[in-house]
């Protein structure tokens, strides 16, 4: 069977491109892996997300265990056959799920007590539970359970979180079955504190994991913090390591962590944007339910292959929206999805090609103008159903 690894292609500066071998598949990197939280991409069959391109999709330990439960999962099949996804599968811990609940939660040294914001019933998540979860579900790449405080804090409150996240860390691994082309991920803790950072790496690579992850940005400190912050995080990462930055992010966020060797993300921004009739393009976004689509009778982009671009106009967009029609975040969802997918596969050709550095510059320079209505774009010509 495959063993798991990173295999490197190319190099751009910072930026890698390379390949992500797993039991269920290699999948090209950098990637961005569409969120499907409870089992499904919201408002996508399998068969859509997997034509935008998409090679690794997330599920949610949270989630899943409270419905319908990971031991169901487990008797039918394994999330990959409930959910139809045959390709890599990463599952969050349930770490950050768990943390905002609030009130409805308790922390101790061993793991955290909560009511489910279901039905209110008492459940129970440690670092032992979270991996056991994780393994039922089948799970290509399992996360280490760990408890992500909001920004801003104090940095002895950020001391104490990620500390009590690294001992989390080491009764992970010392929980997960490790097996041939199957990996845990430690997630890197410390906020926006460098000392902090560099001491949570340490930690981990002592213990040792098949990948790293950055946790704890990308709530609420700003792209610049977030960027300074990978600055001096990432090059500690063993470089033969697939890197992960969790939770991020809009597609100006997704290039400034590539330049800085980032290699996986995943966020619900593209889908939960396709639902609120956001659109990604090539120019900064559209809001669809704006008046000025109504009689617009251009795609919402002519560089996109999906059904929403390929088959609809921007006004028969509009008018789904205005009418809560459920078509229209259908639609919307897989417009995003194959946006974000054809922006990682544009920053790695450009990386393999030799010429990222350009490449970005284009990039900020059309999003720089978040504006299409100069330009001519005639609605493609519809071809014939056969």
């Amino acid at each position: 069977m495959t063993s798991f690894r990173w295999r490197p292609e190319a190099r751009a500066g910072h930026a890698r491109a390379g390949w992500l071998d797993t039991a269920h598949g290699s999948v090209p990197t950098p990637t961005f892996m569409p969120v499907g939280t409870v089992g499904t991409v919201k408002a996508m069959t399998m068969d859509n997300v997997r034509s935008t391109g998409a090679g690794i999709v997330l599920g949610n330990t949270y989630h899943l265990m409270l419905r319908p439960g990971a031991e169901r999962v487990r008797e039918l099949g394994g999330l990959h056959r409930f959910m139809d996804w045959p390709g890599p599968i990463l599952t969050d811990s349930g770490g950050f799920q768990v943390m905002s609940l609030g009130p409805l939660r308790k922390l101790d040294a061993d793991g955290v007590t909560f009511r489910s914001h279901i039905d209110g019933s008492k459940h129970r998540l440690s670092p032992e539970r979270s991996t056991d979860i994780q393994h039922a579900l089948d799970a290509t790449i399992s996360m280490c359970f760990d408890e992500c405080p909001a920004l801003p804090a104090e940095a002895d409150v950020i001391a104490k979180s990620m500390r009590l996240s690294m001992r989390w860390a080491e009764r992970c691994r010392d929980a997960f079955v490790q097996r041939p082309g199957y990996a845990q991920y430690g997630i890197i803790q410390g906020g926006t504190e460098p000392e902090l950072r560099a001491e949570s790496v340490k930690a981990l690579t002592g213990i040792g994991f098949e990948g790293y992850a950055i946790g704890g940005l990308a709530v609420g400190e700003g792209q610049e913090l977030m960027f300074s912050t990978l600055d001096v995080t990432v090059p500690l990462i063993p470089d033969a390591s697939p890197r992960y930055l969790m939770g991020v992010g809009t597609p100006d966020d997704l290039l400034g962590a590539v330049e800085r060797g980032v290699d996986m993300f995943d966020c619900v921004m593209p889908t939960r944007a396709g639902r609120t009739a956001r659109a990604y393009t090539e120019r900064g976004t559209l809001n669809l339910r704006n008046a000025r689509h109504a009689t617009d009778s251009r795609p919402i982009s002519p560089h996109c292959d999906c059904l929403a671009c390929s088959r609809h106009s921007r006004a028969y967009l509009h008018h789904l929206f205005r009418a809560n029609e459920i078509l229209g975040p259908m639609l919307l969802t897989w417009h995003n999805l194959a946006y974000y997918q054809r922006l990682m596969r544009g920053m790695r050709a450009a990386i393999v090609d030799g010429g990222f550095t350009a490449h970005a510059t284009h990039l900020r320079a059309q999003w720089a103008l978040d504006d299409w209505s100069g330009d001519e774009m005639p609605f493609p010509d519809i071809p014939p159903v056969a």
